[in-house]
């Protein structure tokens, strides 16, 4: 096996692995690319990109469902599903051949094969390039799976996995969702707006767990009215197969249901990507399924380190990159700012859609801090009203005394190109005074920003 040399090695093709590659070629530094699949990883190619090629398409068929209010007629509408998949598929594919050639115009040498540390820094490469690497530095950036729920595994045929999910060859009838974070709603919206009747079972109290409590309240209340079931707090405890279809006995609140369903999607979380990496050659420590890492991405073994998925949630495409960046900037010797997880923004791509930074309301307690909260409902919001979706509302957390933006949460139409906004203005660190000076555009939707930035201090000026 002939060996190979370089500043750096990337294991991992994904929106962390790629993006610190090309950045340490950027740097100069001599840089290896070692990805087994395709590159761009599970959210170019089989997650974000492709679920937001559907999601358009789920939302162009309820513009036109919607369009007699706006006084256009457009008779009968019928969805062509292979077309759906064929277009989401089509735009996975140029983004996979972007990031091909991003990584050549950088210089970048891409190996084609699995990677395995045969000790520290130096990995063999079986696949289509069999090789032996060695580098002072080793980034492992190997991303996540989703997790198995014990037996409900999905079986690729009936009970369905993300890939599955994203490529069905018929439009089931009747659709459960195991797991109601945003991967699950996302395809439950997607679903139901296609013409599915689908119920979403959800462990926790509530569903996406992860976002402030009257934020995900709305968002359910939206779902449900748009015919979703939802249980929360409850499991499914059996899920057997019969013929071409599925029976459930679901174990809820207000006791046990049965039902049969067409298909099912288990949409539990994800867990990292480390196995079959050789870290038992090195003194990198994984924990929960999740590499150890700091805020550099460095691990317990000097020169080896981990960014995105494969280091722990948030399991998100930008943190990832952001990661990857201070990574290798770190590496390379420079003065970094690793990123400050208060700062990542997160979004979820239903119908509503749901985007937040920060603290939630509930974080703030349990963080002792004293807050004031503006909250502005898009029914005052005159663009909203003229698109005619202005279900929704924009809620602040400042801090009582310092003004300090703590959170934002949003639900409705375009929140998740809204979001940036206070993301720049919890990155620059101002507070409610700037934020009141800064003039929005009218009209837009992001004047309900500004006005849940006034609630929030009693100067709110429509409602």
């Amino acid at each position: 096996m002939s060996e190979q040399i370089f500043d750096v090695i990337v294991i991992g093709g994904g929106p962390g692995g790629y993006v610190a590659a090309i950045r340490a070629a950027q740097l100069g530094l001599a840089t290896a690319l070692v990805e087994r699949d395709e590159l761009g990883g599970v959210c170019l190619n089989w997650g974000c990109i492709p679920t937001k090629a559907l999601l358009h398409s789920a939302d162009v068929l309820r513009d036109i469902a919607g369009a007699a209010a706006h006084g256009i007629d457009t008779g009968e509408v019928r969805v062509d599903l292979a077309r759906v998949v064929a277009r989401s598929r089509a735009v996975a594919s140029q983004l996979n051949r972007g990031v091909t050639g991003l990584l050549k115009k950088n210089k970048v040498t891409v190996f084609k094969g699995s990677a395995r540390f045969t000790e520290p820094r130096r990995i063999a490469v079986d696949g289509k390039h069999s090789v032996a690497l060695t580098a002072d530095a080793v980034v492992i950036a190997t991303g996540a799976r989703a997790k198995a729920l014990p037996g409900i595994e999905a079986d690729g045929t009936l009970v369905w996995g993300a890939r599955e999910a994203m490529t069905p060859a018929a439009l089931p009838k009747r659709l459960l969702v195991i797991g109601a974070g945003a991967i699950g709603v996302e395809f439950a919206s997607f679903y139901r707006t296609l013409g599915s009747a689908v119920t979403i079972v959800e462990a926790l109290p509530e569903i996406l767990p992860v976002e402030d409590a009257e934020i995900a309240a709305a968002a359910r209340r939206a779902f449900e009215a748009a015919g979703i079931v939802i249980h929360t707090g409850a499991q499914v405890t059996s899920l057997t197969r019969s013929g071409d279809g599925l029976n459930a006995i679901l174990n809820t609140t207000n006791g046990p249901i049965e039902g049969s369903f067409d298909r099912a999607i288990v949409a539990v979380g994800v867990t990292g990507n480390v196995e079959d990496l050789g870290l038992e050659h090195t003194q990198v420590a994984v924990e929960r399924g999740f590499i150890r890492a700091d805020a550099y991405g460095q691990t317990a073994e000097p020169g080896i380190y981990a960014v995105g998925d494969v280091a722990g949630p948030p399991c998100l495409a930008h943190k990832a990159s952001h990661d990857a960046v201070a990574c290798i900037e770190h590496i390379a010797g420079q003065n970094v700012h690793p990123l400050a997880h208060n700062r990542i923004p997160g979004c979820t791509y239903s119908h509503p859609q749901i985007a937040s930074i920060g603290l939630t309301e509930r974080g703030a307690a349990a963080a002792g801090r004293s807050v004031r909260i503006g909250r502005f409902p898009l029914i005052g919001n005159g663009k909203a009203i003229a698109i005619g979706d202005a279900d929704g509302m924009i809620k602040t957390l400042f801090d009582a005394t310092t003004g300090e933006l703590l959170g934002a949460h949003m639900v409705g139409p375009g929140v998740t190109e809204l979001i940036h906004g206070f993301a720049i203005a919890i990155g620059s660190e101002l507070t409610e005074a700037e934020l009141i000076a800064t003039v929005f555009p009218h009209p837009t939707l992001s004047e309900a920003m500004h006005e849940s930035v006034l609630a929030a201090y009693g100067r709110a000026l429509h409602i």
